[in-house]
């Protein structure tokens, strides 16, 4: 991508599209961002595995944007800035470079890089992929048990269609004799 048509400000939100799931950085200046990796992760590579992911433990790398965003397609994204007020610039960039070269607790629920930058920038770690990804699991959990249920339920109806079925094919039922007591 050309220099010239990126025009982020120190303390924004980079979102980069890996495909499946999004990285996240936050630019610096002068080119450069800050952002949470994990150990083996290749920042620029949009194949990376996800088995990186599952590391327990991050990197805070400081990089030119252009070795982290590599080919993938990205672009400034505050998306909280209509939630919370961001902090002020100065101090999310000193803060962001003052973390260079930590490492960090990483986990893809809880503490990976989109949880890092909204630290940096709003003061609280959310991620909009886990509370999406969360949603999805919990409709999808929602609809399976639903269909688990209307299945059983269909199962259980077709049961006794089956009992009755059975019934009607036998002899019609008879009134039951009526024993009369003739000794009256």
């Amino acid at each position: 991508m050309a220099s010239t048509r990126f025009n982020a400000k120190p303390g924004d939100l980079i979102e980069i599209d890996r495909g499946i799931y999004q990285h996240w950085a936050i630019y610096i200046g002068g080119m450069e961002v800050v952002h949470l990796t994990t150990p083996n992760d290749d920042s620029s590579s949009s194949g990376s595995s996800l088995m990186a992911l599952d590391s327990p433990i991050g990197k805070v790398k400081r990089e030119k944007i252009w070795e982290v965003v590599g080919n993938d397609s990205f672009k400034v994204n505050n998306l909280l800035d209509d939630k919370y007020q961001p902090r002020e610039r100065d101090i999310i960039v000193k803060e962001a470079c003052s973390m260079v070269g930590l490492k960090m607790p990483y986990s893809i629920f809880s503490s990976n890089c989109e949880h890092f930058v909204t630290d940096l920038r709003y003061g609280k770690a959310e991620s909009r992929q886990v509370t999406t990804a969360a949603t999805i699991g919990g409709a999808t959990v929602g609809i399976l048990a639903l269909g688990g249920l209307g299945a059983l339920v269909a199962s259980w109806l077709k049961d006794d269609n089956k009992e009755e079925r059975r019934e009607e094919r036998r002899e019609p039922r008879r009134e039951p004799r009526r024993h009369y007591n003739w000794q009256q």
